[in-house]
């Protein structure tokens, strides 16, 4: 028998289609049959089925069986963009644009399909780099996203990215360039609309100032947003994501 990394009864479904925007098949699997939209991003350059062999799904399987969430798993651009050291920075920030406007202009109305309901807003989390397209997916379209689950993350791509580059593509998907100069409807949906949660360890290899820093932005914009340290044992590691996520899917009453 095959290793089963979820219960054999969760409603798993396989799906996917060439993105016309990327120029690339684009695989999206979701699991469970009804409840609260949650869009999770892989970690890196890693895969749509990452969260699922890293337990992740399984860290948050009971909400799903119980039909209280409904999870969507996707593909990372990483590969192909800020982690592929054969291209400039200009093209990695033009394949990370077109990466969001696959994610707004395909999964988003797909996932409204799937579930419905053709405004519903959608959670999002990931983990370490998927932290930061979790991010910028919220920022980006706070009327299409709702809740973020931060996990471990970072906010800006410029110090380790862009080496000095900077055009619109790079501008307008990396939150802590553009957040502090939105305005109008977008504002007062994350001002007023959102629930925005920065979680990290402080153990190794984790970046708790990445957090701190994109907080005290937000907070500066009038962005409410959770700033939750964990402890100097919270590494940045699976087993302590599989802590978070579960901890706050609770803690946001869904």
């Amino acid at each position: 028998m095959a290793f089963q990394y979820i219960d054999p009864h969760m409603y798993k479904k396989v799906e996917g289609w060439y993105s016309p925007n990327l120029g690339l098949d684009m695989p999206v699997v979701t699991y469970g049959h009804s409840g609260r939209p949650l869009l999770v991003f892989p970690t890196a350059a890693a895969d749509f089925l990452e969260n699922e062999r890293f337990f992740l799904i399984k860290s948050i399987e009971p909400f799903i069986m119980a039909g209280r969430l409904r999870v969507f798993s996707i593909e990372s651009i990483n590969k192909h963009a800020w982690m592929n050291k054969h291209i400039s920075v200009e093209e990695k920030g033009r394949r990370q644009a077109l990466y969001s406007r696959y994610i707004e202009e395909e999964l988003v109305p797909y996932m409204r399909h799937v579930v419905g309901n053709p405004h519903a807003r959608i959670g999002v989390t990931g983990a370490s780099f998927g932290c930061f397209h979790a991010a910028n997916a919220l920022f980006r379209r706070p009327d299409m996203f709702d809740v973020l689950i931060g996990m471990s993350g970072f906010y800006d791509l410029g110090p380790d990215y862009f080496h000095g580059y900077g055009d619109d593509n790079t501008y307008f998907n990396n939150p802590m360039s553009y957040v502090p100069n939105l305005d109008g409807y977008f504002l007062d949906l994350l001002r007023n609309h959102c629930s925005i949660n920065l979680v990290t360890g402080q153990g190794a290899y984790e970046a708790p100032g990445e957090s701190i820093r994109f907080s005290e932005m937000l907070n500066n914009k009038g962005i409410s947003n959770n700033l939750d340290l964990w402890g100097q044992d919270v590494n940045h590691d699976w087993p302590w994501w599989r802590k978070m996520l579960p901890y706050y899917i609770e803690r946001l009453g869904w």
